[in-house]
């Protein structure tokens, strides 16, 4: 257990009813400072904060010291502060980091089954970049779900297989006379150019958008085989998954929108029937009514042939998760455009009186701007990622401080690219739009995803090359300089990080996190060195770089990049 459980662990059980939601918030303000100059280390705990008030509980926690793990505890200005010295703190934290970083332990909270649904593109329509953002970010929710809390997730990629887009990409692949070889070779793009060949048609002849919804009512209701569509949509998967991998993104499942056709739905349809939420409009759609503010509006349902809209099957899906997985959460990664779909989605499920509708949660982004491949605008993700690894591999080429030989250089171009791209978009806050730029993204002396690969692949060119012998053991007393205080600091308060960013669903807040731990490492670079150093010294310092390596390595994994050790 880290240092910084350690105190947690002693608060928490200092506290009277305190609830676990409450020893949760309080764990997340702990912050750990250096006091240079008196020899101690400070963890600081505010007694009140938005989130709780444990001003009342102030003598006990003093009190509750039986080991005597503190040199002193005080309280100035509402903070209380549990000082430790510099020796004691620097051992625990470098020793705890040695081996492996490990998550934050101080609460029995049960584990939690977490459903992330993330990326979800729809068959027929271009891989895009919003899909890329829902990916990236969609990934960091499952990965931070999983480490800061120990939950059980799954990853669901739902795909969009249905509606009259599947009619009119029917229509077109016959109309643009596309083949079985030229669907299996490359299904995205020939599903897209099928859509758009028939779209084209539509603006000249509406008669094919009728025919479109025909096809698509006739395949719902059971009066024709999906079969064919069934062969498109599993080609798509499998190039779907060679993309997802080469980002380093994997799916416990695959759904379809079409699991929840109208036949599938039936059940529910019927209780919400029963339970009186469906009216019948003058078009003759299924509707049900809502409150929007001090109106009511009536959003449809189901539509008046029978065939079901995309709020009936997001219903329907939702129901068929809880009852297969009993989730305590599930997280929707879709952008904010998508707003009042989840706000209606959510006041459908409360008038149905599902005691879980609060455990839905929309993790809401903004939208990119700007990114399109150099040569103009490209609307595939693979096209963009090219362009990501044929910059990275011109500039490796031009470099003369490459480590990376040639036959492993395009896999090293491709990860790097994939990095700039990831940290690109989770530097920032998610709910907000951007407007990304190429040069900015790949540039090694800014907040990039080159730069940390760069701090990381230096970290281990130095162990492999300074000569020195690591150490599992910290003797602090040979670790006198200023920078390391703010070294260890960093490390240390990544637990706290992880926390933070957990709990508002931010990877801004770990990315800027790592940045700093890479400025910090990059400082220490100049003054702690190792060769021609005393053994003695020399291993302590590499123990320091190694620590701060591990931690670099498990921040940037939960942010979704694969640390290199050469570029």
């Amino acid at each position: 257990m880290s240092v910084r459980s350690s105190i947690l662990k002693k608060i928490t059980e200092s506290l009277q009813n305190v609830s676990n939601t409450d020893i949760y918030n309080i764990s997340s303000y702990l912050r750990l400072e250096a006091y240079k100059g008196n020899g101690m280390y400070s963890f600081l705990l505010p007694l009140r904060t938005k989130d709780y008030d444990i001003q009342s509980e102030a003598q006990n926690i003093m009190n509750n010291d039986q080991d005597n793990i503190y040199d002193n505890i005080n309280i100035k200005n509402n903070i209380v502060s549990f000082d430790i010295s510099r020796e004691i703190c620097i051992k625990k934290v470098l020793e705890d980091n040695c081996l492996t970083v490990s998550a934050p332990t101080f609460t029995n909270n049960k584990r939690k089954n977490v459903i992330v649904e993330f990326s979800s593109p729809n068959i027929a329509k271009p891989f895009h970049v919003g899909h890329l953002r829902s990916t990236i970010i969609g990934n960091y929710v499952a990965n931070i779900s999983s480490f800061a809390d120990n939950n059980n997730v799954k990853r669901i990629n739902y795909l969009g297989d249905w509606g009259t887009q599947y009619g009119l990409v029917q229509l077109g692949v016959d109309l643009a006379g596309i083949n079985e070889d030229e669907m299996k070779k490359s299904p995205i793009k020939a599903l897209y150019t099928a859509y758009v060949t028939a779209n084209k048609l539509v603006k000249t002849n509406p008669s094919i958008l009728e025919r479109a919804r025909e096809i698509f009512n006739n395949l719902e209701n059971g009066i024709t085989s999906g079969e064919q569509w069934e062969t498109y949509k599993q080609y798509t998967i499998e190039e779907l998954k060679q993309v997802y991998n080469r980002i380093g993104i994997t799916f416990d499942e695959y759904h379809w929108e079409s699991m929840y056709n109208a036949k599938n739905i039936k059940k529910v349809i019927t209780l919400m029937e029963e339970m009186q939420l469906l009216t019948i409009d003058k078009q003759g759609r299924k509707i049900v009514s809502l409150n929007d503010g001090k109106k009511k509006k009536n959003l449809p349902v189901i539509k008046s042939d029978g065939s079901t809209l995309y709020i009936a099957r997001d219903i329907a899906a939702a129901m068929d998760r809880f009852e297969k997985n009993t989730f305590d959460c599930m997280y929707y990664v879709v952008d904010n455009a998508q707003i009042g779909h989840f706000s209606n989605l959510l006041e459908i499920l409360k008038q149905m009186e599902v005691p879980w509708a609060e455990r839905l949660k929309h993790i809401r982004f903004g939208r990119i701007n700007g990114m399109s491949t150099r040569k103009g605008n490209m609307v595939f993700l693979e096209d963009i990622l090219d362009t990501a690894r044929d910059i990275m591999k011109q500039r490796q080429l031009d470099s003369p401080t490459t480590k990376v030989s040639m036959d492993l250089m395009d896999n090293s171009s491709d990860i790097l690219g994939i990095s700039a791209m990831i940290i690109s978009d989770l530097k920032r806050s998610r709910q907000r739009d951007y407007t990304f730029n190429w040069d900015t993204a790949f540039n090694l002396q800014g907040e990039t995803g080159i730069k940390l690969q760069y701090t990381h692949c230096r970290l281990v060119s130095l162990e492999r090359n300074c000569g020195a012998i690591l150490t599992s053991e910290c003797e602090p007393s040979l670790l006198r300089e200023e920078v390391v205080d703010d070294l260890v600091v960093l490390i240390a308060s990544f637990e706290e990080t992880v926390l933070k960013s957990y709990e508002e669903m931010e990877p801004c807040v770990l990315t800027a996190y790592l940045f700093k731990l890479s400025n910090a490492v990059n400082r220490a670079f100049i003054i702690l060195k190792i060769k021609d150093e005393s053994p003695d010294v020399a291993s302590q310092r590499l123990l320091l770089f190694h620590a701060a390596k591990n931690v670099l390595a498990q921040g940037m994994k939960l942010l979704g990049l694969l640390p290199l050790e050469k570029m």
